[in-house]
């Protein structure tokens, strides 16, 4: 079994990460329109293939999609913040495992711990409050999924000592709301997880209908923003920009992890 790691780049905040035998995919968005927003790269024409596993962070609907849940399956195992199990199991998820801040599931050879994450978790009036959570995924390497979040303290606790970090840029319109990264913002926050290297993520993916067409900055410059930020305030930081689709091995990123 090889003790490299593969990331592929879905967009937004929809990854692929396999690491030692196991495929996990986070907050699934595999539609080409959500409500008023438009996918501006294709959706993957063979699929995902088969996973082990869902993370999800929240449930605002950039990052927990019924449709595009469906499409991953039924019968596949759901990892999803605590008080959301009841609105996944109406709907006939039958894998749906809770999780709240601290705690942890194995998944293969992962162990899947879940991390706090500074985000409103505030939702339409039909969809459960849940807190939510970011994911550290531990096997051969550490890797960290930040979900949506703001900078917080206790980053710095993230890990023993990260080989990774993805890490929201920011978002899929013109403007931030509470409770985001920007790209400076970002770029601390690899100060306090001291990771060997980035990933940004959660950026130019979805844009409002008609917008994308002007083709505004908002949908292209954050991640470079970012990696000019990271350079200058975390250097040993190895920043890798993907688009979506791409994929890279973590030996790609940090030859010799």
């Amino acid at each position: 079994m090889s003790d490299d790691a593969k990331i592929t780049y879905v967009g937004h905040a929809t990854l692929l990460i396999e690491m030692d035998g196991v495929r996990l995919l986070t907050d699934p968005l595999l539609r080409q329109y959500i409500g008023h927003l438009r996918r501006r790269f294709p959706l993957p024409n063979d699929g995902l293939g088969s996973v082990d596993a869902v993370l999800i962070s929240h449930l605002h609907g950039d990052h927990l999609d019924l449709p595009s849940l469906k499409r991953v399956g039924r019968d596949v195992r759901m990892i999803i913040p605590k008080g959301a199990g009841p609105y996944l199991k109406v709907r006939r998820f039958r894998r749906v495992e809770e999780i709240e801040t601290g705690e942890s599931i194995v998944v293969g050879g992962l162990r899947i711990e879940a991390t706090r994450a500074d985000h409103d978790g505030r939702q339409l009036p039909w969809v459960p409050w849940v807190e939510p959570l970011g994911y550290l995924i531990d096997g051969s390497h550490e890797i960290y999924f930040a979900g949506d979040t703001d900078l917080f303290p206790e980053m710095a606790d993230i890990g023993q000592k990260l080989d990774l970090a993805l890490v929201p840029v920011w978002g899929w319109g013109p403007n931030l709301g509470k409770g985001h990264l920007d790209p400076f913002r970002a770029a601390r926050a690899l100060e306090h997880l001291r990771p060997k290297a980035a990933i940004p993520i959660h950026w130019g993916t979805y844009s409002p209908v008609g917008l994308d067409l002007l083709r505004p900055k908002f949908l292209t410059r954050p991640p470079l923003d970012f990696a000019e930020h990271a350079a200058q305030l975390s250097p040993p930081v190895a920043v890798h920009v993907l688009q979506p689709g791409q994929s890279i091995s973590l030996r790609e990123m940090v030859p010799g992890v």
